[in-house]
């Protein structure tokens, strides 16, 4: 799911202070060590091969550029990190010709130190504007038909198309969800470490559960063993009956005996992300949690069995949606039930193309990486997430983790 969410609620509800002092780390969590050594980065030649991919689903769709600003694809692409702000930094991709970098002038400096690739950067100046260098960019490289990423914002679009306004203007995802719906082994490798390093983290943190703790200091405890553990990270934290809401509450929460506890999100690696929901109890659990815990885990099991190459990513949802509907919950996505799809993509980003959901006739192809999560949520009494990542192989789909066996071995 997403920690996005589940921050602004705990703003809402008053869960963090900064007059606060932070928690003391638990010796469990000080005791942890750094599992980043020996990491691989993705190499200049894997950044190279991306482009010429790009070119080449470029070249099908008669796109003659195409356009980014800062974010996962920017990244993906070139290796450089940037935050978008209201000063235009873009990036250009033709399909024949030298790439080129768009930089305000009060960034230029920062920007020759962030960028990787490429000589041809261009300085655009408070009094002209970024769009015309932009657009005589986009003319010297006879771009045609511009492709624009769906992260670039519409004051850009917007602003180049007045400035060009016969050119033409398409949509470039294809281009780019076509290069990164499909990971390498480098990437996978990746993933799988940030995904190893979240398993180690929650299970150092979820080790100190008490009677009366809070969100925030399990959450607490989660931070620090990321930190202990080389990466950045944090998680959303649930407790009782707020379990059923996919992305919590903003009603403050308190731990007490034979409460359910949903722990999601994950840490990066180099820019990839893990995403892993363990939901356990906190005493000994009740008859009716451990049935739904167990149907839970079935239609897990039922998305992971029919995620094969050339299966639809719509037929996977309706393999774990039917295990919980025959149960006698939904139909479709009505509560009780299953009320989101069953998982999204993830690589550079936590939730990215494409999707687990009905409509989604994209087939699997080896390389795809989704997050499997049939969440069961039951209001007012308690919800079950189990979530962990898969990645298509020729063989099938395999869990970047091992699933949780049962509601009291949330690791097994």
């Amino acid at each position: 799911m997403n920690r996005r969410h589940f921050i602004a609620s705990a703003a809402a509800a008053g869960l963090t202070c900064l007059a606060q002092q932070p928690p003391a780390v638990p010796d469990a969590i000080k005791k942890l060590k750094p599992m980043t050594d020996g990491i691989q980065p993705i190499t200049a030649d894997e950044r190279h091969a991306r482009m010429e991919k790009a070119r080449k689903l470029m070249r099908e769709r008669k796109i003659g550029a195409l356009l980014l600003e800062g974010g996962a694809s920017m990244f993906y692409y070139t290796g450089t990190r940037w935050t978008q702000s209201d000063r235009t930094f873009a990036w250009v991709l033709p399909a024949a010709g030298e790439p080129a970098w768009i930089v305000p002038q009060a960034d230029q400096d920062r920007a020759h130190a962030a960028i990787q690739f490429g000589t041809d950067i261009r300085v655009w100046t408070e009094a002209e504007g970024p769009y015309r260098k932009l657009s005589q960019l986009l003319n010297e490289r006879g771009a045609g038909q511009i492709g624009i990423e769906e992260r670039v914002r519409f004051a850009v679009f917007d602003g180049l198309r007045k400035e060009m306004p016969s050119a033409e203007f398409n949509s470039g995802d294809p281009v780019t969800v076509g290069c990164r719906v499909i990971k390498s082994p480098a990437e996978i490798a990746l993933m799988q470490r940030a995904n190893d390093i979240t398993i180690a983290a929650y299970q150092a943190a979820l080790g100190t559960l008490h009677e009366g703790m809070n969100q925030r200091e399990l959450s607490a405890n989660i931070s620090a063993a990321y930190a202990a553990l080389g990466a950045q990270g944090n998680a959303m934290i649930i407790f009782g009956k707020y379990t059923a809401y996919p992305h919590g509450s903003i009603q403050p929460q308190t731990l007490h005996e034979g409460d359910m506890v949903l722990v999601d999100d994950g840490c990066t690696v180099e820019g990839y992300q893990s995403d892993i929901t363990r939901t356990t109890v906190f005493g000994k659990p009740t008859a009716r949690q451990r049935e739904i815990w167990n149907l839970e885990r079935k239609a897990q099991d039922a998305a992971l069995a029919a995620a094969k190459p050339g299966a639809t990513c719509e037929s996977v949802d309706a393999a774990a949606r039917k295990v919980i509907t025959d149960y006698g919950f939904g139909p479709g996505y009505q509560v009780p039930g299953l009320p989101h799809r069953t998982g999204h993509g993830i690589g550079l980003e936590g939730h990215e193309w494409t999707y687990l959901v009905k409509g989604n006739k994209t087939r699997l192809e080896p390389g795809m990486c989704f997050s499997n999560e049939p969440t069961i949520a039951i209001y007012g009494e308690f919800g079950v997430r189990l979530e962990d990542c898969m990645y298509i192989t020729a063989d099938g789909a395999r869990m970047f983790t091992k699933q949780s066996p049962a509601i009291d071995q949330p690791f097994g």
